[in-house]
């Protein structure tokens, strides 16, 4: 019933108390200009657009969902009217580059902009989720014609991209790949195969629609190293159609409003982005931006879970709490009840944690971008190891927190009248794409930590203990000491990693959620009273419910690391 308010308040509170990104900003040359005041300009009227015209859409766009006929699209009511009106208003090219028709402005605040889309319309967000990803690939890999062309288009927002990777028979595996590209005498290719998965495949939002599409050149190699990119539009700049057909759309647990396409490329005329047989470097330019933006994500489809729990548990009274907490709220509403106040204010501690973790990510994406010489190096190492436990650790909570958000409204929950079910339900897909929460957590131990001896991983441990008391140091030794013991058991059991890649994923999501909130204990140290009503519940629940949960995941990665080697049959 109630619509998502996107919290401006908690928002500049994490960014100038907690992070101080300003400061941040203004050590790079590029956004020397950006101060206090224009990050609280661009946030207010983006939670003012925000809250007024893409928030009231969610539940129309979940219960009238995309309609596929014969080939064509048409969204929800409403949707192109409001994607009209969000790419002319210039929230598309937030932070791209002036030379391409965008504003210039950090990545960050483009980051905080689509966690609050995330949150108040999943499914709207779907559409332009894929845009910075795109541009950055085209800005970055395409040849100057194909540049001239799309790349201030896909800037803007005016027109939207896709990403081509999953086929029916290739999902996580990209090597499986059959899509076939065969070179013209004229320098095009024709594309001929076909995708499923593809988020925003066809609609009726833009006039034009980018595909970039991984295919195989004929005399390519097998596997990965044999893919190239391609780029293949909806229309020509003659205005003819190309070759692209979406074949159906499927009926899904969630994000009904988003059309997730089966597409059918017959001999499309299409173009190569970067080399040939290097598509996939050029394509992770568009899945490593992806990964943080589904971490947000996560971070705002649970905020509306809460909201919507919060909300209910403040107007709905039953039974006299057993013990009444400090306050003049009646004894028999149900946020007075210890066991509801557990599940909210858990549910607040990942959120206010793992959105300062976000913003450090994004945060560091700028300095990749603009700084030089060690300071890169770090910002490098932070990206590398902290996205996939972002992405993993922001995505399971939403769905699982999210669930628990729905548990406080009990039976109201479950039907719709609320809005809190369809959360849920859009929430789950993000466990999923952009790489499995899996494959997520075998890049972070097996292809990150382990291949280097902990080294990177040290790094960034010795940067968190800066920021931490002495017993949450311990908790940072402690995976250290964990880190050697996988490192010494993997080189007799090959396997082991894989096994508790899950658990050592979330041990150091929770020694860095805990580093986060120590960030912003110091940004409260001396609490006006409005402060300590806010911050202090969360606080003290991620004490009692959230961080025993890391001695645990110790204690099963330890008891593997025991076991004796795995045996092949």
């Amino acid at each position: 019933m109630n619509h998502y308010q996107a919290p401006v308040d908690d928002l500049l509170f994490v960014l100038q108390q907690v992070l101080d990104a300003p400061a941040q900003w203004q050590a790079l040359p590029a956004y020397a200009q950006v101060d206090a005041g224009l990050m609280a300009q661009v946030l207010q009227e983006a939670a003012k657009f925000v809250d007024e015209v893409v928030a009231p859409l969610s539940r129309t766009g979940d219960e009238v969902g995309a309609q596929w006929h014969q080939g064509a699209v048409t969204m929800p009511p409403g949707f192109k009217e409001a994607y009209q009106a969000f790419w002319q208003a210039g929230w598309p090219s937030l932070s791209a580059a002036p030379e391409d028709g965008g504003q210039g402005l950090p990545a960050v605040l483009a980051q905080v902009l689509y966690e609050m889309l995330s949150a108040a319309n999943h499914g709207w967000t779907m559409a332009p989720g894929l845009l910075h990803g795109a541009y950055e690939c085209i800005k970055h890999h395409a040849s100057d014609a194909l540049q001239s062309q799309y790349l201030r288009k896909v800037a803007s927002g005016e027109w939207l991209a896709t990403m081509c990777l999953t086929e029916p028979h290739a999902g996580s595996d990209l090597g499986l790949v059959r899509t076939k590209a065969v070179a013209q005498p004229d320098g095009s290719f024709a594309l001929s195969g076909t995708k499923i998965f593809i988020s925003g495949g066809e609609h009726d939002l833009t006039d034009n629609i980018v595909h970039l599409v991984l295919a195989r050149l004929p005399d390519a190699p097998a596997g990965p190293k044999g893919l190239s990119l391609f780029l293949v539009p909806k229309f020509y700049p003659d205005g003819s159609r190309s070759e692209v057909h979406c074949e159906r759309i499927e009926e899904k647990m969630g994000l009904h409003a988003s059309p997730t396409c089966v597409m059918r490329f017959d001999q499309a005329v299409s173009w190569l982005v970067g080399e040939p047989g290097k598509g996939l470097a050029a394509m992770f330019v568009m899945m490593n931006a992806a990964r943080l933006h589904v971490a947000l994500q996560g971070v705002g489809l649970l905020d509306a879970a809460w909201q919507k729990a919060h909300a209910y548990a403040h107007e709905r009274r039953q039974m006299r709490a057993p013990v009444r907490q400090a306050g003049t709220e009646p004894a028999d509403l149900i946020a007075q009840h210890p066991a509801v106040r557990r599940m909210l204010d858990t549910q607040r501690a990942w959120v206010d944690g793992a959105r300062v973790l976000a913003y450090t990510t994004a945060l560091e994406l700028d300095r990749i971008q603009h700084a030089q010489g060690p300071a890169k190096e770090a910002a490098q190492r932070w990206c590398a190891l902290v996205t996939p436990v972002m992405k993993a650790v922001c995505t399971h909570q939403a769905f699982h927190g999210g669930s628990d958000c729905l548990q406080v409204l009990g039976g109201h929950g479950y039907v719709r009248e609320w809005g809190v079910e369809q959360i849920v339900r859009d929430a789950r897909v993000a466990m999923i794409y952009e790489g499995t929460n899996e494959i997520q957590a075998i890049d972070l131990l097996v292809r990150k930590v382990l291949p280097d001896g902990g080294m990177a991983l040290g790094a960034l441990l010795d940067g968190l203990l800066h920021d931490l008391p002495q017993a949450a140091g311990a908790r940072v030794e402690q995976l250290r000491a964990l880190t050697h013991s996988v490192l010494k058991a993997a080189a007799q059991d090959a396997t082991l990693p894989y096994r508790v890649a899950d658990d050592y994923l979330r041990a150091l999501g929770l020694v860095l959620l805990d580093w986060a909130w120590w960030r912003i204990r110091r940004a409260l140290h001396n609490p006006s009273p409005e402060q300590a009503q806010r911050w202090l519940a969360p606080a003290q629940a991620l004490d009692q419910w959230v961080l025993p949960e890391f001695e645990m995941r110790c204690a099963i990665i330890t008891q593997q690391c025991a076991r004796p080697a795995s045996v092949s049959v």
